[in-house]
């Protein structure tokens, strides 16, 4: 049943979506490798999905599909990144069973909002006004939000954005931040879905900039996409929480906790961020 809600809500998250951004431009894959197939509700963790809970329930678990290196597809088609080896490794810890749902950022909140899944991991920023909906772990990883540019770019600086529209993820710590300063430098805000179109967005010219985290863009930029960092990272970091439904899940929320501090102390975790940041 959850299954066949998920994707009613998936539908109408990505028809609210792309009247946000306004683009008729098709995603491309993303730039370390495939994006889910459409319509592929589901990517399975690795170890640790094939272990039981201890209530006997496998907890669905929400994520976005394309946020390299916290979650995107390979080469090989596997599902794979940051979050998803973190969830792995946490679960088979803990000893819980888990199906983890590709959804795309909007829809993986909205999963967990409604209800139709226990929990979201998807590079999301631990905010106060999202504290309101949702209880967070302790942060499991720290980001600056850094702006990029088309390689051969004249603008150098936040001062060359005025007059130009600059490209934004929808819901994400690099929208917030773009948005904070946008009437100091004088930019229009252009949002998108998902971070691939975005960043074609930029690489064609239709926008002069994007602004996202860090070791997200970091990574699309060391593996082929055509855009360059002109500027420092925002030294204010954003924690990255794994989350759910406020009031709701504890036990899968104190089993994260506790599977986290786990893996940092016995070096699992260490070795899952270095697998996708070196």
């Amino acid at each position: 049943m959850k299954k066949k809600v998920l994707a009613v809500i998936l539908t109408a998250a990505m028809a609210l979506a792309a009247t946000a951004c306004g683009s008729s431009a098709e995603a491309p894959a993303a730039d370390a490798g495939t994006e889910s197939p459409a319509g592929d509700e589901s990517a399975s963790g690795e170890e640790g999905a094939e272990a039981e809970s201890a209530s006997g329930d496998t907890f669905i678990i929400a994520t976005d599909t394309v946020f390299a290196p916290f979650e995107f597809t390979d080469a090989d088609n596997n599902f794979v990144g940051i979050d998803v080896d973190i969830l792995a490794a946490i679960a088979e810890d803990q000893g819980f069973t888990y199906e983890l749902q590709s959804l795309g950022f909007d829809a993986a909140l909205l999963a967990v909002e409604s209800g139709q899944a226990d929990g979201v991991i998807a590079g999301m920023s631990i905010t106060d006004e999202r504290k309101q909906k949702f209880d967070f772990s302790d942060s499991y990883y720290d980001a600056g939000v850094t702006m990029a540019v088309a390689k051969g770019s004249d603008v150098a600086s936040f001062e060359d954005l005025s007059g130009k529209k600059v490209a934004v993820k929808t819901g994400t710590n690099g929208a917030a931040y773009a948005k904070s300063i946008s009437e100091q430098y004088g930019f229009d805000i252009v949002e998108f879905a998902d971070s691939p179109t975005m960043y074609q967005d930029v690489i064609t010219g239709n926008t002069a900039a994007c602004f996202e985290d860090y070791p997200v863009m970091a990574y699309n930029i060391q593996q082929g996409a055509g855009m360059e960092m002109p500027g420092d990272v925002n030294e204010s970091l954003t924690p990255y929480g794994f989350a759910v439904k406020k009031g709701e899940n504890a036990e899968l929320l104190s089993m994260f906790q506790a599977g986290l501090k786990n893996i940092k102390e016995n070096g699992k975790y260490d070795e899952i961020v270095a697998k996708y940041t070196k």
